[in-house]
């Protein structure tokens, strides 16, 4: 086995993980029944994501917090900006792009769904306020990570006067929860192949998923544009720079992991090993990486937006009867609300029930909706957590290098001007 194990580990990950998708995709189409166990591979994946995922992020933002230097903070004040800014121009994008493209599902008069729908976005911040306070431990099990973040930065706060040894236990204990989730990771291949496998076979083939071929189509298309013309806009405007070089690379050491892992959280390491590799100072990156696993969601604002217009449009014959101050109210619920949205695969979904109640659309109808994000979730889900996760290392690389183009140019001047001086 040692030699097959080094054979395994010499080829790349992200070329494990395309192998694992072909050949759960080849299973599903040609042989569904007698590979029925690859939906346990799947399961037993998605469950350890979720499992160490709420324990990473409290450790690492304790620990970084707990080793917080001078000059840190006005880093993240503005990454928080740059967070909301991009998740409501994506907003604005899904919401132009449906009125062009409007796009339309069959909707029954009646749903199954259980949930219940949020009647405005009063209610959803009160509701994000009180799941901030909720109980530490009931936090971890139910992976409400606006709880986990509030209570990582009181500790970290708190065990910001404690010794120093106090504080390399903390270190030591971010990195030994970083390296299972890397183990975790490791295991992509084999879940992946379960997960495709599953999803192919519960829609009754491909056949099944190309129902709902326009809406992926959209969504796809909008997560598109976020990523190669807003995010390098906004990279510009931050770096005075070409972006491009950055998002690519960005794109390509981030947004793959992400895509297969369908996981905010769990592509925490992997954002902080490129963040590393491109000079970004862990006292920054160990927070802002975190943060932004769990407030920057354009992702999820664009899912929201799309899925809802597209039920509006579904029972408006084609039509969308929205004016401009809906729409920009919609951005902005969106935003807010993906906030909100778990670092879990399918975390967004759950949202569209308050973004209906906007227009007056029942919770029967809204469930359908999750149904139909569910459904395309295999692609929507990735599409979604390959943005989000890649932006979160994108702005803070290019937050890095500006303050780093600021610095050698304060040291130049004052260079420059002690030669004249002398």
């Amino acid at each position: 086995m040692t030699p097959l194990f080094a054979v395994y580990k010499k080829v790349p990950l992200v070329l494990q993980i395309v192998i694992g998708l072909i050949i759960g995709t080849l299973l599903a189409v040609f042989c569904p029944e007698p590979f029925s166990f690859l939906k346990s591979f799947g399961e037993l994946f998605v469950k350890a994501l979720k499992s160490v995922a709420p324990l990473l992020v409290l450790v690492l933002v304790t620990s970084a917090i707990a080793a917080h230097q001078k000059g840190t903070r006005n880093q993240l004040w503005k990454l928080i900006i740059i967070y909301f800014v991009s998740t409501f121009l994506a907003a604005v994008t899904a919401v132009a792009a449906s009125f062009l493209f409007p796009t339309t599902v069959i909707l029954k008069n009646a749903g199954s769904g259980s949930a219940t729908a949020v009647s405005n976005i009063s209610e959803v911040l009160s509701n994000i306020l009180v799941s901030a306070v909720d109980n530490p431990v009931n936090a971890l099990i139910n992976a409400n990570y606006i709880s986990i973040l509030v209570w990582a930065s009181a500790l970290g706060f708190m065990f910001r006067n404690a010794a120093d040894t106090t504080k390399k236990v903390l270190e030591d204990l971010a990195s030994v929860v970083t390296n299972i989730v890397r183990i975790v990771i490791r295991l992509a291949p084999l879940g992946v192949m379960g997960l495709v496998y599953d999803s192919i076979v519960s829609q009754g083939g491909i056949e099944g998923l190309a129902r709902y071929l326009t809406v992926i189509e959209v969504l796809v298309a909008v997560m598109a544009i976020s990523a190669l013309i807003i995010n390098p806009f906004l990279v510009l405007l931050i770096t005075r720079r070409n972006p491009f070089p950055l998002v690519f690379s960005c794109l390509v050491n981030s947004a793959y992991y992400a895509f297969f892992t369908r996981s905010s959280a769990a592509n925490i390491p992997v954002n902080l090993q490129l963040c590393d590799r491109m000079k970004v100072p862990r006292s920054m990156s160990s927070i802002s990486i975190p943060l932004g696993a769990t407030v920057n969601m354009a992702g999820a604002a664009i899912t929201v937006s799309v899925l809802t217009l597209t039920a509006v449009a579904s029972l408006n014959g084609g039509a969308l009867p929205l004016d401009i101050w809906t729409a920009i109210l919609l951005c902005f619920m969106a935003s807010v609300c993906a906030c909100g949205a778990s670092g879990i695969a399918g975390g967004s979904l759950m949202l569209i029930p308050l973004a209906c109640s906007l227009f007056g659309i029942g919770n029967d109808i809204a469930m359908q909706m999750v149904g139909v994000g569910m459904v395309i979730g295999v692609i929507q889900d990735s599409c979604e957590t390959a943005l989000n996760s890649s932006s979160d290392a994108l702005f803070t690389i290019a937050l890095s290098q500006r303050q780093q183009t600021k610095e050698e140019a304060r040291i130049r001047a004052a260079t420059e001007a002690s030669v004249t001086s002398s």
